[in-house]
């Protein structure tokens, strides 16, 4: 498999394991794994061709703060993210790597993405407007795209391969999935983690929309929280002083991409996307940076030094 990366890393290419949307991973012994979060951007399962610069470190700094709120309600997948402490065969990488990496725990990943929704829109509004209902979940009538839901809800959806379209499951197919026992797992620790998220990020004035959260079990069988988690790649976060029932809501995510694609650039959607302007890229760029000093409370170019 050849890595879609540019060429800094091709003396990694006999390590090299996954290609995904956005990262790219890598085998560090027999153990261990390198995560590289890439400035690519992907939207309607689509890998643009233009990439927002800085993204990947933005991605990987807010994850890495993240999982540091998060620790108490389930441990993750982390074991190193500064380049001095990674393995002396990755030195000659380290200037590529710093910033926009990890040294990570292998994890035999659950085949379910777990979503927690505590507010309705995307595609969770679309299902509900069809059948009164999410992932089976029934939901009061009268709600709009945007309303915040009577509590937070677990709401699966399927693994799909790049360049698919992930699939709602209602519970009862995560336990015919996965078991009872771990089905049960599932929805309590990411409905935990969108509570814990939801309150420290209303802290910052921001509503967190939804989520997505990756988990699987280490070798030891512990279940801990991968990838990524809680950036605007992987959930939606509103301004809370600029939510409105009734409309799309202003928000921190790639959503400012996707209303491109939809109304201004002319994409007919059986034919990949075209290249992203520059003030696009440029607003977008923006959008993750404020997401990410927003929440943390830090400066994103100081974080960098």
């Amino acid at each position: 498999m050849t890595p879609r990366i540019d060429g800094t890393l091709s003396g990694l290419a006999d390590r090299h394991l996954h290609s995904g949307k956005v990262r790219e991973l890598f085998t560090v012994g027999d153990d261990l794994l390198l995560m590289v979060a890439t400035d690519r951007i992907s939207a309607f399962d689509y890998i643009l061709p233009t990439e927002i610069p800085d993204k990947g470190a933005v991605l990987t700094a807010l994850s890495l703060w993240w999982f540091e709120q998060l620790a108490d309600v389930v441990p993750n997948h982390v074991v190193a993210s500064d380049v001095a402490d990674y393995p002396a065969e990755l030195a000659p990488y380290a200037d590529a790597l710093r910033g926009r990496s990890v040294i990570c725990r292998r994890l035999e990943m659950v085949p379910v993405e777990c979503v927690a929704r505590g507010y309705l829109t995307g595609s969770g509004y679309q299902d509900y407007v069809a059948a009164g209902a999410v992932s089976g979940v029934e939901l009061p009538p009268d709600l709009l795209d945007g309303s915040r839901l009577p509590e937070p809800i677990f709401t699966p959806t399927t693994k799909a391969p790049v360049g698919e379209h992930d699939a709602a499951m209602t519970y009862d197919d995560v336990v015919s999935t996965v078991g009872p026992e771990l089905a049960a797992e599932l929805r309590t620790v990411t409905l935990a983690l969108y509570s814990r998220a939801a309150s420290v990020a209303a802290d910052a004035g921001i509503l967190l929309a939804d989520t997505k959260v990756e988990l699987g079990r280490d070798a030891d069988g512990v279940l801990r929280l991968g990838d990524e988690v809680l950036t605007p790649d992987s959930s939606r976060f509103w301004p809370a002083d600029g939510w409105k029932p009734g409309r799309a809501q202003p928000s921190y995510d790639k959503q400012y991409v996707r209303d491109w694609l939809l109304h201004e650039s002319g994409w007919d959607r059986s034919t990949p996307p075209p290249a992203l302007p520059a003030d696009v890229v440029r607003r977008t760029r923006e959008k993750y940076v404020e997401a990410f000093e927003r929440l943390t409370g830090r400066s994103f170019d100081a974080s960098r030094r």
